[in-house]
């Protein structure tokens, strides 16, 4: 029986993308964990790995093709056995394994998502060792019948002490993946055949189609057709449009604004750079921010929240997004665990993230999530500026360009060198003085950043 290989969602926001490349052609073998495509997303640019074995028959979608819909079928597998390899006396088995009707459209979709955005199944060599060997794919019930497992699920129901013959697989063709292991208990009874019913929920919501008809065209506004160039909008750019259209207007935000001055900062940073020379590694100012901001969110935990319904989510580490400016758009790649770093660790991986980032070759893991964001503009000479919060995280930080301007110190005036920030609040979550707060030991780590490290 033919199997379809659907366009997988390879982010939680992903609606459409580009087949940038494929790595197979008709008449190749493919086995599960096999790199067949490359993708390009909204944001990135991503492998996409075989969740089902066999010979490739058909392929549907061109190299190129542009706005291909999640989970649409990009190309065709012949009928081989999912368990290429085994024993030839399990091979009739897939004829009575599977008596519930499957729902290949969600299933596959889903089996081919936790292929490609699970970061333990991206990243594991473990993951294709098992996927190539073929006494685990031939798995037997007590009752002898076959179990259709993905390598993933396989080895994390092993992990979890799960029986696989107590689980009811809702891939394709009854296929054990690794959402139902997910929700498998230990020593379970064997769940009713009509389990997979909720799979089909995730496609019964695209709502955000509808909003394109409350925006007014250029000609009902007054703008004559011929005077203007028109520049199809891409998925990127798609994307920002929609989530921070969303974030201004759905989220109750205000702003908060500080001088500092950062002298001392600038001095402690031609200090710093002077000890990593050997190492090759600089340390940017921007650097220097995402640690100050990673501390101060250790002495106020309450500005490190995000707002869900069923109340307000405390996180336990500081994964600060930096927004990186890209052609078309923007993306924030995320420093994990930033608290715990040092200067020159944050400062190597942000230039990494950074890099790859313009080359639209980040991992999703790379820039979903984060806890606060900073976005800078200070290298641009933006003097001051407030920025959209990035949903779900509780803040954003701005950050302007420091620059020499009087001051006074005690009763005299003096010159230094100050930088504006404004912190962006979600009023669900951050309350003024929270945020006010937060922004005194942000200036106080800015303008003493020895303590930073102490």
């Amino acid at each position: 029986m033919p199997i379809d290989v659907l366009m997988p969602a390879l982010s939680p926001t992903m609606e459409e993308g580009t087949l940038a490349k494929w790595h197979v052609k008709p008449g190749d073998q493919v086995r599960s964990g096999d790199v067949i495509a490359e993708i390009e997303t909204d944001k990135a640019t991503m492998e996409v790995e075989a969740v089902d074995e066999g010979t490739v028959e058909e392929i549907l979608v061109a190299e190129g093709t542009e706005g291909v819909k999640v989970n649409s079928p990009i190309a065709r597998l012949s009928g081989d056995d999912a368990s290429t390899g085994a024993a030839p006396a399990a091979a009739p088995a897939p004829a009575s394994t599977a008596p519930a009707k499957p729902t290949p459209d969600t299933d596959n979709a889903r089996a081919q998502r936790e292929q490609t955005t699970d970061p333990v199944a991206k990243g594991a060599p473990a993951a294709k060792t098992e996927a190539a060997t073929p006494a685990p794919a031939a798995a037997k019930a007590q009752g002898g019948q076959r179990i259709f497992a993905s390598p993933l699920a396989r080895r994390l129901a092993e992990q979890k002490g799960v029986e696989l013959s107590a689980i009811t697989g809702t891939g394709p063709h009854g296929r054990i993946v690794k959402v139902d292991v997910d929700k498998a208990q230990p020593g379970q009874a064997k769940a009713p055949a009509a389990a997979p019913t909720p799979a089909a929920a995730p496609q019964a919501a695209p709502a955000p189609a509808a909003a394109p008809a409350q925006v007014k065209s250029l000609e009902q506004l007054g703008i004559a057709p011929g005077t203007y160039d028109l520049i199809p909008l891409d998925g990127m750019r798609k994307t920002v449009a929609r989530r921070l259209t969303e974030s201004f207007r759905d989220i109750p935000h205000f702003p908060l604004t500080v001088d500092l001055e950062i002298d001392e900062l600038l001095a402690t940073r031609v200090k710093i750079n002077a000890m990593l020379e050997k190492q090759g590694v600089k340390v940017s100012v921007n650097d220097l921010v995402m640690k100050a901001v990673a501390a101060a969110l250790k002495q106020v935990p309450e500005a490190n929240a995000s707002y869900t319904p069923e109340g307000i989510a405390m996180h336990h580490h500081a994964d600060i997004a930096m927004a990186v400016a890209l052609e078309g758009g923007l993306i924030t790649p995320i420093i994990r665990k930033a608290e715990t770093k040092g200067v020159a660790q944050i400062a190597t991986e942000a230039k990494d993230l950074a890099a790859r980032a313009r080359a639209r070759k980040l991992k999703p893991d790379e820039f979903q999530g984060g806890t606060f964001s900073v976005s800078n503009l200070g290298m641009f000479g933006i003097k001051t500026f407030s920025s959209i919060i990035n949903e779900p995280q509780g803040c954003i930080l701005s950050v302007g360009a420091g620059e020499k301007r009087p001051v006074v110190k005690g009763d005299q005036l003096a010159i230094a060198t100050v930088m504006t920030v404004t912190l962006t609040c979600d009023h669900r979550v951050v309350d003024g003085a929270v945020g006010a707060r937060w922004l005194q030991a942000f200036k106080a780590l800015i303008e003493d950043p020895i303590t930073m490290i102490v």
